[in-house]
């Protein structure tokens, strides 16, 4: 495809999602804006987050990680299956018992208002990290297929990638981002299909039990690690990493849980949960068996990407064909999209709620305040996605996504843990200092693990230690 063909596809792309939000954002309130008025369909909640779940991160960094580590990464997602029914089952019980909006208000009410503005910090810190990540990537991309070409510079792809979002999530908030995550889920899940099937032909493979076959005995689909416990892909150290990462990243992040928050009620939310669990295995396993194919296609015609470059050079190639191509734009953009506009209005709603209590305004003021903060936030991961722009070039994405979530959601499990495992008060002034040292001396023994363990090298599990610091940190200051 031409970069004139992206950007017309790009644009009615966007057409449609505008025209969602005008539909859906026709009740411009606070109340819509945050919590869809509790009125969301569990299926639609569920079918969307699976979108919202991958991302663009998965999208691109999946498949191309296959050629190195195997499908090991499946070890993480069976983590992830048990960790959504920690949520499903204790997590969920408790915000919609509390009927929170913000789910760190849960912190104020068990510890008190450092504890909470501590947990609200970490997830704005958490989410934007997490969020402009997976814009980065996306935005690279685009940068490498349309811009490039026509001599824009990466901050204004930045700009322009962040301001769609801000145009189509104004209004409505999580009332739109429901419907058009449904939409985006769609997209990004025919491209893989459609991409699949390409790749199926190319490699003289008729129908899916040749597919299942050729993915099966192949040495790249190996799943599970045992020989080497200082592998960062060792199981134990894998699953657990997982659970604790959809513990954290899904459970404790006002993000993903604002959706499960618009369901009628907790049985809506806890099935909505439970299904979207089991069919992010059967999905994840979609984009292993692609990676697979893509590095074996690669591997016949002599092309030499790999890692994060290697979907989108092939997906591109003028023997793909057009239609293959236009679904893999419009399935990349979908996987971006439907990650990037709910952090957008997840990081608003926390600002509004935890940090500046909108609630506690002026009621004639809330709703400009909350488009102004909107505002503030787009202008932020604006900045910190040109920021990483400087800071990782020739790496795998999604790894360092878990890296950094390990360090910055290991005081919100730590919180969250003491909270709902003991009924011990704490001194609360003195919270944010352990939510500060435990990612602190969590780097300091990732550092020298090798040396203090015999060498034993720490991988994902960094964000259980992380939380196992906080944890033994806010004993130090409970209250006798």
């Amino acid at each position: 495809m031409s970069p004139t063909q992206i950007i017309l596809l790009i644009a009615a792309y966007f057409v449609v999602l505008i025209l969602i939000s005008y539909f859906t954002g026709q009740e411009d309130s606070n109340e819509a804006f945050f919590k869809a008025n509790k009125s969301a369909p569990w299926y639609l909640v569920a079918f969307g987050m699976i979108g919202a779940s991958l991302s663009g991160v998965t999208f691109i960094s999946v498949p191309g990680a296959v050629e190195t580590k195997q499908f090991g990464y499946l070890q993480v997602v069976f983590g992830y299956f048990f960790g959504y029914l920690v949520i499903a089952y204790v997590l969920l019980p408790l915000y919609y018992k509390m009927n929170l909006t913000s789910i760190y208000t849960y912190l104020r009410d068990r510890f008190g208002n450092t504890s909470y503005k501590t947990g609200s910090v970490a997830f704005l810190i958490s989410r934007t990290v997490g969020a402009a990540f997976r814009l980065f990537l996306v935005a690279k991309v685009l940068q490498l297929l349309v811009f490039d070409n026509l001599g824009v510079p990466f901050p204004l792809t930045v700009i322009i990638t962040i301001a769609l979002i801000w145009l189509y999530t104004f209004k409505g908030g999580i009332k739109t981002i429901i419907f058009t995550d449904t939409l985006q889920t769609l997209f990004m899940l025919i491209s893989v299909v459609v991409t699949i099937s390409f790749l199926a032909t190319a490699l003289d493979l008729n129908g899916v039990p040749e597919i299942y076959y050729n993915v099966k005995d192949n040495a790249m689909s190996k799943v599970f690690f045992f020989d080497d416990s200082n592998d960062a892909q060792f199981f134990i150290k894998s699953f657990l990493a997982g659970m604790f990462i959809t513990i954290t990243m899904t459970g404790l992040d006002q993000d993903m849980m604002q959706k499960n928050l618009t369901c009628r009620n907790l049985k809506e939310a806890q099935k909505n949960m439970v299904t979207f669990s089991i069919v992010l295995i059967f999905v994840n396993i979609l984009f292993l068996a692609l990676g697979l194919m893509l590095t074996q296609y690669a591997q016949q015609h002599g092309i030499t990407a790999d890692k994060d470059n290697l979907f989108p050079t092939i997906a591109m190639l003028p023997e793909i064909g057009i239609i293959t191509s236009a679904f893999f734009i419009l399935g990349l953009i979908a996987a971006a999209y439907s990650s990037a506009d709910s952090a957008l209005t997840a990081l608003t709603t926390s600002f509004c709620i935890d940090i500046i209590e909108i609630d506690k305004k002026p009621e004639k003021k809330r709703k400009s305040i909350r488009k102004r903060v909107h505002i503030m936030v787009s202008v932020v991961l604006v900045a910190v996605i040109i920021l990483f722009d400087t800071l990782f070039k020739d790496v795998s994405v999604i790894w360092e996504l878990f890296k950094a979530a390990g360090y910055t959601y290991g005081p919100l499990l730590g919180l969250f843990a003491f909270g709902i495992l003991t009924k011990a008060e704490l001194k609360d002034k003195y919270v944010w200092i352990i939510a500060i040292l435990a990612p602190i001396i969590s780097y300091i023994i990732n550092i020298y693990s090798a040396e203090l363990f015999g060498g034993y090298k720490i991988g994902f599990e960094i964000l259980i230690l992380n939380g196992l610091l906080t944890f033994l940190g806010l004993v130090l200051i409970r209250r006798k």
